[in-house]
């Protein structure tokens, strides 16, 4: 079944989708003072009648206290739907295993911050035992650079959060509808550019934290953190608190003691912000609501940052209305205007993005509406400053940073795939206890990867083989011997314990991954390498749809199809089959194949040349085609 054109025009970002309709007309940009009620004139056709139920939840939550409060003490093993919304902003969602019989066994999974996506080993050990005793018993590396732990029970909940807060971490702002996990480039390189993609995610994590004191009062009975979190403080010379608490009297700043910027009813929808280097996109900067790749000279000082907007994964299965979006440059922005430039987006955001319809909620339907041009002065009327053009860069590359790597400092880091980000002991399998050895034997930091892998950095060269012994010893094999598809491929948890899920994706991707590479050698394609991705349903959080070739769930063993993401990824792919059965994979696959190795152009990847020669084309050809016909 393929998607029929209207459909098609739909999912593929129909320029003609207008899910809110603002009429605009900027000010004036000025350095001075100007009144917010002279600042802008947006008028929303047909203004809502009554607040959606979740915007007054949040208002009524006082400041994400109620109902989760009171909630956490009752004899129940879960917690309510309104409890449920506002705990999300705690950092946990609240599951239940949904292929077990009978009432629902509720349980939590609870989700890090860790900006950069850095692991000092004192957090591993905490996460390894926390993990162990009051979890599930392995840890999973999301999507985000984050570690998340699954099956901790309502009553173990405030001695897991405030064990992670106390050791100089957080779970706050993990999830809910704030400015989420920020992320950068995992490659710990030391060079200027590096450095400064590293600090500055940190600086944007600190300047978009809630304030609301709701955390410490739940999880900690009021008290302070034992330890202050190791970004804030890495980052403390920057003055954040006093950047986001400066008011240049365009509207940024809300008369909110508590949440000068989120304000009683915090954003539209969750947001997302990442951080790189020119020519490296190994963390798929154009999904991000707010992508910023760092500038600097010859000399390697800091100039400023190209600023992108409005990228964004997810969509609903028929809503037209709703489709995945790659982000659009707006420009460059100088170091010292940075943190007013992205508070003026988030505001812009806050002000008019769609609270009326929750899956038009994202800042990329507000871009897409208004367009670049447009958002981009109404960001600059907030700001009292214009945006300047986006500076020419090097061409993205895509790498997975795994295997040996030198980081110009003299000492070496080393990137270990894990399969779907699943950090578990499993048979003769055990990596879970590989990397607890490695960590206490040589007290070295880790960072999560973009691609649910994770990277042990400043590893000195002398204890090269040692770890490589610990990881052989443990059942773990080299980066040489994993599939290069496996190292490109992601895939959400999905069942049995996501509640959106539709249909599997990580107990399915190994074996689709096994199948395509059984596909690829019958077809003499041993050294293709595609980048696949899938997803339990729609919501793309392992962001299907940049990827050259997507199965996206939408019903038990069925699955859209999607092709012709960028191996680069910098465009968002297009839906090629409306459903695929899960049987069905080599017969749908193979005519695509074969008629890439008949017109692809010399040196082509998979994913360009879908894009090059389009859905239609690729559906005539496979009407015709004759099962095991073409190898290369």
């Amino acid at each position: 079944m393929r998607f029929s054109s209207v459909a098609t025009a739909g999912l593929a970002l129909a320029a003609s989708s207008t899910p809110c309709t603002l009429a605009f007309s900027p000010a004036s940009i000025k350095p001075h003072h100007v009144a917010s009620s002279t600042r802008l004139h947006v008028q929303v056709e047909a203004p809502t009648k009554k607040l959606p139920k979740i915007e007054q939840l949040k208002i009524n939550s006082d400041y994400l206290r109620d109902p989760l409060k009171d909630q956490l003490q009752t004899e129940e093993i879960g917690i309510s739907k309104d409890a449920y919304q506002i705990m999300k902003y705690h950092g946990s969602y609240q599951q239940n295993n949904r292929e077990k019989k009978g009432p629902k066994d509720y349980q939590f999974m609870l989700r890090l911050k860790q900006p950069a996506g850095e692991l000092p080993p004192e957090l591993y050990r905490l996460l390894d035992d926390l993990s162990a005793n009051m979890g599930q018993g392995d840890l999973r590396a999301t999507t985000r650079q984050c570690f998340q732990m699954h099956g901790i029970l309502k009553g173990n909940l405030k001695t897991v959060i405030s064990s992670i807060m106390n050791i100089g971490s957080s779970t706050v702002g993990a999830c809910g509808d704030v400015s989420r996990n920020v992320m950068t480039t995992p490659a710990p390189f030391d060079t200027p550019a590096y450095n400064f993609a590293r600090e500055y995610s940190k600086v944007f994590a600190e300047l978009f934290r809630p304030m609301s004191p709701a955390f410490s009062e739940i999880w900690l009975d009021g008290e302070k953190a034992a330890s202050i979190e190791t970004w804030a403080k890495e980052v403390a010379h920057h003055n954040v608190d006093e950047a986001m608490l400066h008011d240049n009297g365009r509207g940024i700043i809300l008369a909110d003691s508590t949440e000068p910027i989120y304000g009683t009813q915090y954003l539209p929808r969750k947001f997302k912000i990442g951080v790189t280097v020119p020519g490296d996109n190994s963390l798929d900067i154009y999904t991000n609501d707010i992508g910023c790749v760092v500038i600097c000279n010859e000399a390697g000082e800091l100039e400023g940052f190209n600023v992108m907007v409005g990228g964004g994964m997810g969509r609903t299965h028929n809503k037209e209305n709703t489709f995945a979006r790659a982000a659009d440059h707006m420009g460059f922005v100088p170091k010292e205007d940075i943190m007013e430039v992205l508070k003026a987006i988030v505001a812009a955001q806050r002000d008019h993005g769609n609270r009326d319809v929750r899956a038009n909620a994202r800042m990329k339907y507000l871009v897409h509406t208004l367009g670049i041009d447009k958002f981009k002065r109404l960001v600059e009327s907030y700001a009292g400053m214009e945006i300047a053009e986006w500076r020419p860069m090097e061409e993205w590359k895509y790498n997975d940073w795994m295997g040996w790597w030198e980081q110009g400092d003299g000492k070496l880091f080393y990137g270990q795939h894990v399969d779907n980000g699943r950090v578990k002991d499993e048979g003769d399998f055990r990596l879970k206890s590989a990397l607890r050895v490695i960590v206490d034997k040589y007290d070295i930091s880790s960072i999560l990867s973009p691609t649910q892998s994770i990277i042990f950095r400043d590893i000195n060269p002398k204890d090269k083989d040692g770890i490589e012994a610990i990881l052989r010893e443990h059942g773990i094999a080299p980066i040489e011997e994993v599939d290069p598809n496996a190292r490109l491929a992601m895939a959400c948890p999905a069942l049995p314990l996501c509640g959106l899920a539709q249909g599997e994706a990580e107990r399915l991707m190994p074996s689709y991954i096994e199948r395509m590479r059984a596909l690829l050698d019958k077809m003499n394609l041993p050294g293709e390498e595609i980048l696949m991705r899938m997803t339990g349903c729609p919501n793309g959080c392992a962001r299907p749809y940049m990827a050259e070739l997507a199965f996206v769930g939408d019903g038990a063993k069925s699955y859209q199809v999607w092709l012709g993401g960028s191996p680069v990824l910098t465009r968002t792919a297009y839906p090629f089959m409306a459903k695929m059965n899960t049987d069905a994979l080599e017969e749908t696959i193979e005519p695509i194949l074969a008629m890439f190795i008949q017109q692809k152009m010399e040196f082509e990847a998979f994913g360009d040349f879908c894009h090059r020669v389009g859905s239609e084309s690729i559906e005539k050809f496979s009407e015709t085609y004759v099962l095991g016909s073409v190898t290369a």
